[in-house]
């Protein structure tokens, strides 16, 4: 009997996204990356595209792309941001799918998931519907077929939940072991405890439904699945090969199949060149041929269950006691605080099961008053998630209403299906999967209900919001800040809210450091300017004007006047109010100019109380990524003066700090700092120079060791990383330029000699490109080829 192995990764990450917004804004914990999308997309996703096949001296000699030849499911609200976001990556994921289809039988690689990872068990039968059919849909958009599979959030499941993915047409999901209740082989009678995984994983079992309907469950091999999260087999691909191998039963004559499954992000960001294990394992498997790689689909199509098995009711893969760890405090955390607890998980899941279900009545009776099926236009709104242009939205509301709706109507519209939009998304499993209800997951989930109050409050008139955080006053915090999630709303919530306001003001303060077009996209809004009047004094800056503000998402949109005086650095002051008309407008930029112009500060700031009232903002009511752009622009000023300042420093006393280094005197660590930090600057201007000037990197790099002083590692080696990148792209754009070869066969080991150690992932793909393109185009022994052999070889490529 031929034996197979499939290696499915589960890719996700938790939707990040301001709900205000529709981005993902700045997450300093994350650097020197923008956001952890965007670190865990080059740790992982990014890496398992173009994954090294090393040689035994450690050279790279081919570049997988292990996607094609996994099983793999990505979170729908993970790959819309990458889309964005992360293309090149994305297209590469699309582009494994169709590979494996050649590879296993027409069948494809990926499988769908439910769309936010919402705990199914916990979820009301039309959250099931809408989540199945939201994950369906969106996998259909990008991949281009119906899923055959569908990850469940954390596994868990329940009969009703099986019931949903079979009634959609899914024909298999993957489970735990421990998810197992039962067996038997098909046609016989008796039933066996397969309770505590004891059921024999490595062949599919057919679960037969109440309905009448089937679907089929994968258990997957637990020990190995723990072996590559927990347990290091990714510190060595022949030893995560090997364990594989080991799993299968010699002894048996039965078909098999020996599968694991594992968060995707253990290959690359929790086991740093773990996606280079999985790559030597899937190259290795297929070379050797021990054993044969398939995918669930391919192996369900040859190979139908001749198991039935019945599973445990509402259970998972990473909570001991069901799914508990989404609704109560069972024990269950991520450990690193024995003196904590997660009572808080009961009451949070109260209020938003309480605001749901308040929710439904108002979305019920307000969508039959605009001639809407509720229900069918929630479960086909994932249209217009994807698509956000005006004319697919006009298409949806003539489909899904029985008359013309009014502008204002068409808005409320919009307003109701976003509030349900984000009632799902509060559901996020993450938001209670770890310790704290203060935490950054909890608390995202948190923001979600509070778009989805914001959006109820707008429609209906009514303050829901009071109830809701009457019962979060419930969840209590483990920290000192808050005393519970109620208490962290106004903080947190309510800081980050938004109206069209509050993005005029954003607009307008934000104005004074940026040239915005007449028409500009602000995020999720399209800000049309109508006049703008700015004057400058020195450092001192004046800007008055009226614009109006469209929501993309809901079609809101106002008209507002604002006025705005930056004082100097990060010191501004403003105010933003609705459009009253051109004789207010011309009156207040009058008396705010003729002030400004004559020196009188003090008056401007009077007027901009007089004429904006209450609606007053500075510089933090900008929107984070601003707010960083604005202190760095600021900051730069500053770090040029003080830079004046250390050069001098660095210079005047440069020979009696080498003079006690001699004689063995521990620096003063205010010049140490002075030292290393003009070393660093130096070092940092030289990696983003047009040219490069390797003796002063060599210099500088001597300097350093010996004076025993630290380069700033991170920031260096992410400077050389992506000016390596660009360079290549250069080469990339004119792979025939000797003149960029021989800088490049330059440089490189120029780096190599340094204590720097760039990353050279990117530059190695793109190279690797250039020699499957160009590289025959190109007689052996010529000068081209020469020279980019030389190239491939400082890349720790093998031509």
């Amino acid at each position: 009997m031929e034996r197979y192995i499939c290696i499915h990764g589960h890719f996700y990450q938790p939707p990040r996204e301001n709900p205000w917004l529709n981005e993902v804004e700045l997450q300093e914990s994350a650097r020197p990356y923008h956001d952890w999308n965007e670190r865990i997309t080059d740790e992982c996703y990014a890496r398992n595209s173009a994954s090294r096949i090393l040689d035994n001296d450690g050279t790279i000699v081919d570049i997988l792309n292990n996607y094609a030849w996994m099983s793999f499911n990505f979170g729908p609200t993970l790959l819309e941001w990458m889309e964005k976001k992360a293309p090149e990556t994305y297209q590469a994921i699309l582009a494994a799918d169709k590979e494996s289809q050649e590879r296993f039988s027409g069948h494809g690689s990926a499988l769908a998931q439910v769309y936010n990872h919402m705990i199914m068990p916990l979820a009301n039968e039309r959250d099931k519907h809408t989540q199945v059919l939201w994950g369906i849909y969106d996998f259909k958009k990008r991949f281009g077929r119906n899923p055959e599979g569908m990850w469940l959030g954390e596994t868990a499941a329940d009969t009703p939940t099986l019931e949903v993915l079979a009634e959609h047409g899914i024909k298999f999901t993957i489970l735990s072991p421990y998810q197992a209740k039962s067996y038997r082989k098909i046609g016989e009678h008796d039933w066996h405890d397969a309770t505590n995984a004891q059921i024999n994983p490595n062949r599919p079992y057919l679960v037969n439904l109440p309905s009448g309907k089937t679907i089929v469950v994968f258990f997957y091999h637990a020990p190995v699945s723990q072996g590559v999260a927990f347990e290091g087999l990714l510190h060595n691909g022949e030893k995560f090969k090997n364990r594989l191998l080991g799993a299968l039963d010699y002894n048996n004559d039965e078909q098999q199949l020996l599968h694991i499954a594992t968060d995707g992000e253990t290959y690359g960001h929790h086991h740093r060149f773990g996606e280079m294990a999985l790559s030597y394992t899937l190259h290795h498997l297929y070379q050797e041929q021990q054993a044969r790689l398939t995918i669930y689909g391919e192996y369900l199509e040859k190979f139908p269950p001749q198991y039935e098995a019945q599973i445990i009711e509402k259970t998972s893969w990473s909570c001991v006691h069901g799914v508990e760890r989404w609704q109560s405090d069972c024990g269950c955390n991520t450990g690193g605080h024995p003196t904590w607890n997660q009572k808080w998980r009961k009451p949070l899941r109260q209020a938003f099961d309480w605001l749901r279900d308040e929710l439904e009545s108002l979305y019920n009776s307000q969508m039959q008053q605009l001639g809407a099926d509720p229900w069918q236009s929630r479960n086909n709104y994932i249209q217009v998630i994807s698509d956000r242009s005006e004319a697919n939205v006009q298409a949806f509301i003539r489909a899904h209403t029985s008359r013309e709706l009014t502008i204002e109507e068409q808005r409320t519209f919009l307003q109701l299906l976003e509030m349900q939009y984000h009632a799902m998304l509060m559901y996020t499993s993450c938001g209670w999967f770890f310790d704290e209800v203060t935490g950054i997951e909890t608390m995202q989930d948190i923001l979600y209900a509070a778009r989805a109050l914001q959006l109820a409050e707008s429609i209906s008139g009514q303050d829901y919001e009071t109830t809701f955080l009457q019962i979060l006053e419930q969840a209590e915090s483990n920290e000192d800040d808050y005393k519970n999630a109620a208490e962290a709303y106004p903080a947190i919530a309510k800081t980050t809210m938004l109206d069209l306001l509050r993005v005029g003001a954003h607009y307008a303060v934000s104005s004074l450091f940026s040239d915005y077009a007449k028409e500009s996209k602000l995020y999720c809004y399209n800000v049309t300017s109508e006049q703008h009047e700015a004057v400058e004094a020195g450092r001192q800056k004046l800007a008055v004007g009226r614009a109006r503000i469209r929501s993309n998402i809901t079609w809101d949109e106002a008209t507002i006047t604002y006025g705005v005086l930056h004082i100097g650095d990060h010191q501004l002051l403003g105010g933003v109010r609705d459009f009253r008309g051109d004789n207010a407008f011309q009156e207040m930029y009058t008396e705010m100019e003729d002030a400004f112009s004559k020196g009188m500060i003090s008056e401007v700031i009077m007027l901009l109380d007089k004429h904006f009232e209450s609606h007053n903002y500075s510089f933090w009511h900008l929107f984070r990524d601003d707010q960083n752009r604005i202190l760095n622009k600021v900051l730069g000023y500053t770090m040029h003066a003080i830079e004046g300042d250390f050069e001098q420093v660095y210079y005047n006393n440069y020979p009696l700090m080498a003079a006690m280094h001699t004689l063995n005197v521990t620096l003063p660590r205010p010049l140490k700092v002075i030292v290393e930090y003009m070393l660093n600057k130096k070092m940092l201007d030289e990696v983003n120079a047009e040219t490069p000037d390797l003796e002063e990197m060599k210099r500088l790099n001597d300097q350093a060791k010996r004076m025993q002083l630290t380069f700033d590692r991170e920031q260096l080696t992410f400077a050389i990383s992506q000016r390596m990148e660009r360079f290549m792209q250069q080469l990339e754009q004119q792979p025939d330029s000797l003149q960029f070869i021989n800088q490049l066969n330059e440089l490189l080991p120029a780096l190599h000699n340094t204590t720097l150690q760039p990353d050279l992932w990117q530059a190695q793909n793109i190279a690797f490109r250039i020699k499957q393109q160009h590289y025959a185009n190109h007689p052996t022994d010529s000068e081209w080829s020469q020279l980019f052999t030389k190239l491939y070889d400082n890349l720790n490529l093998k031509v």
